[in-house]
């Protein structure tokens, strides 16, 4: 599917608890891009800070390499809890979307202002195959090019 900003819909959740979505999350898919270019066991693991901002410790292996970057996440406006600001170089914050989230928090899917970034995360290492398909399929009426996922290495 060809896609453009003009037909993404990048409306996020209306409810977060960002309590429960603190902890480690296993990339089940992303679209390529050069920061995570070959990666694979890769998770990101959220925790909060003593100033109220989120720590983002995203890692995985490159060429059978330990790889880790630190980032920090803020909640820009507290009326849009889907809408995250995240950073992993000086002050260059990102948005950080989320678009889908499982009601018992078992998956989210993540994307941003452009059609340029697109994750599946999953609490655990894999998600059943019914599952992704009904993800990919929503993700697809979005605007999404599923066909452009990369499917993570987690084993």
């Amino acid at each position: 599917m060809k896609t453009n900003n003009q037909n993404i819909d990048n409306h996020t959740v209306t409810q977060v608890d960002l309590a429960r979505y603190m902890g480690t999350w296993y990339e089940i898919a992303r679209y390529d891009h050069y920061f995570e270019r070959g990666m694979t066991l890769v998770t990101a693991t959220y925790a909060f800070k003593p100033n109220g901002k989120i720590m983002v410790l995203n890692e995985g292996y490159k060429n059978g390499k330990h790889k880790q970057v630190i980032g920090k996440a803020y909640l820009p406006q507290a009326n849009d809890p889907g809408k995250l600001k995240v950073s992993f170089f000086l002050w260059f914050y990102s948005d950080y979307y989320i678009l889908e989230l499982d009601p018992d928090y078992r998956y989210a899917v993540i994307g941003s202002s452009s059609e340029k970034y697109l994750w599946i995360l999953s609490r655990t290492k894999t998600l059943p195959d019914s599952l992704n398909a009904e993800i990919l399929q929503r993700l697809e009426k979005r605007g999404y090019d599923t066909g452009k996922l990369i499917f993570v290495k987690q084993e």
